[in-house]
């Protein structure tokens, strides 16, 4: 990318990170735009996202992963004061991360969250460590494993377009701590089919809806713990 096109993108995430009320400091916009560029590099060798143009890029995969992070906040918030991580920081899961998408947004926002992204694809498991060395993330780790081997526990686990909410519960419950542990699903359309298969014991306890700046199509969360 030349100087003008990164300046104009970096400006773009400045303003819908502004939109979205979330304060980045310089710092942490270096290193999504320095995520951004390995994200546009590796593309062509690991296949990671199907979006090649990087202003797509920017609004489809970081802005809308962006669009998260403050919902992410307000529940570590939460934690904390719950006293029921204390004594060791919180940790995330992400499922079917791929090219880290929102895993490396939560930990380059969230700094004091541990945060595993998991693939099965060991290319995109690779790229995330990668990426944790590249930018200096610490608390940022690749897993190439299937998510149901998964047993250490997790205090939230998330996913953004990795499958259908009743799977997606299935699949990575021996992942989520038992005792506080929540799903974080990202979204389009409110998923009322989906909500509607969840197993007995598993109870959604929100729907947020997401606005993502550039971005004209419904987004949403959907928050989920285990009965």
């Amino acid at each position: 990318m030349s100087a003008s096109t990164t300046e104009a993108l970096q400006a773009r995430l400045q303003e819908g990170a502004a939109a979205m009320g979330l304060e980045l400091s310089a710092p942490q916009l270096a290193q999504l735009m320095e995520f951004l560029a390995l994200l546009q590099k590796w593309n062509k060798v690991y296949n990671l996202t199907a979006v090649r143009d990087p202003q797509e890029m920017l609004t489809h995969h970081l802005l809308d992963s962006l669009a998260a992070v403050l919902p992410l906040r307000r529940h570590l918030a939460q934690l904390a004061q719950s006293g029921a991580v204390q004594g060791r920081g919180v940790r995330l899961l992400d499922v079917g991360s791929g090219g880290g998408l929102p895993g490396v947004m939560f930990a380059i926002c969230c700094p004091e969250l541990d945060v595993s992204c998991v693939d099965t694809v060991g290319k995109k498991a690779a790229f995330i460590q990668q990426a944790a060395v590249a930018l200096k993330l610490r608390n940022l780790h690749g897993l190439h494993a299937r998510v149901e081997t998964l047993t250490e526990a997790f205090d939230v686990v998330s996913c953004r377009a990795f499958a259908s909410l009743p799977d997606f519960v299935v699949w990575s419950r021996s992942a989520l701590a038992a005792s506080h542990g929540v799903w974080l699903a990202m979204k389009g359309k409110h998923p009322a089919d989906e909500i509607a298969g969840l197993p007995a014991d598993v109870k959604v306890f929100h729907v947020e809806q997401l606005t993502v700046p550039g971005l004209d199509a419904e987004r949403c969360i959907v928050w989920m713990q285990p009965v």
